[in-house]
């Protein structure tokens, strides 16, 4: 395929390092004032787009969007995609706060706002991280490629393209298998498929000078009312402390008094 227009997913997630609490509603985890940053599997989507248009050149792979839908803060996650080299940006405004778009924002909503881009923009190749650090839902992709009804590869470790075919090696349970399938196409990135690149600072600043679009749902003429209703959020248990048998026979004689040998 010559004319190879790349669309990829750039969700605004709490970053990694930050231990994660529940606020005092109980009604979600905390998110103001925490920080936040690209979802690690985005950032490797990112990537692997860069590296598809270095391999492949400008002919062959003609523009690279960065697309996510979220509170206005979410632009910070779009001009970090911008200044890995992405070509531009749209952004689905959603919410007013980290708080609202995560309980407004649900995986088939998410898929739907990128069916009515996709379509607008033509894309024929989608990349997608496999699944946010936040919710761990692992469905956008999938649902996307229903939608759509598109070839889709989860968990890409590697993948190629040669003129419209699209070869695929993703993790499976068992060890790897490969899938080829014809583009347009949907392809979720596993942690194994590149590291990201660094950003540097003369490409953050060239980034604020980089176009970026911004639709509300309304515009989209998507629903992205809540289909699911989180009842409550809580703190996993406490691990209770272990304790040290003197023989085997005491540790079996603990295990059976506490039903973990019946």
């Amino acid at each position: 395929m010559s004319n190879l227009k790349i669309l990829v997913g750039c969700k605004r997630v709490i970053d990694y390092a930050v231990k994660v609490r529940v606020n005092s509603a109980k009604s979600a985890v905390e998110t103001a004032n925490v920080k936040h940053s690209l979802n690690p599997f985005d950032e490797i989507a990112v990537e692997e787009a860069l590296r598809l248009r270095e391999k492949l050149g400008n002919n062959v792979v003609k523009e690279i969007i960065a697309l996510t839908c979220g509170p206005p803060k979410s632009q910070e996650q779009l001009r970090t995609a911008l200044a890995m080299g992405v070509d531009r940006a749209i952004h689905v405004e959603v919410g007013k706060n980290d708080s609202e778009t995560t309980n407004t924002l649900q995986p088939l909503a998410v898929a739907k706002l990128f069916k009515a881009i996709i379509e607008k923009e033509q894309a024929n190749l989608i990349i997608l991280g496999k699944q946010a650090i936040d919710d761990d839902a692992n469905q956008t992709g999938q649902m996307l490629a229903g939608l759509l009804n598109w070839p889709q590869a989860t968990f890409a470790s590697k993948m190629e393209i040669n003129g419209d075919k699209l070869t695929v090696t993703r993790e499976i349970d068992g060890g790897l298998e490969t899938i080829s399938s014809k583009l347009p196409a949907i392809v979720t990135s596993d942690l194994r498929l590149n590291e990201p690149r660094f950003v540097t600072l003369p490409n953050i600043m060239k980034a604020k000078k980089k176009p970026l679009e911004k639709f509300t749902p309304e515009q989209l003429k998507v629903d992205v009312t809540p289909r699911l209703e989180n009842i409550s959020v809580t703190d996993p248990p406490v691990r209770k402390g272990g304790t040290k048998v003197d023989s085997v026979d005491d540790l079996i004689s603990k295990l059976k008094s506490a039903g973990a040998l019946e």
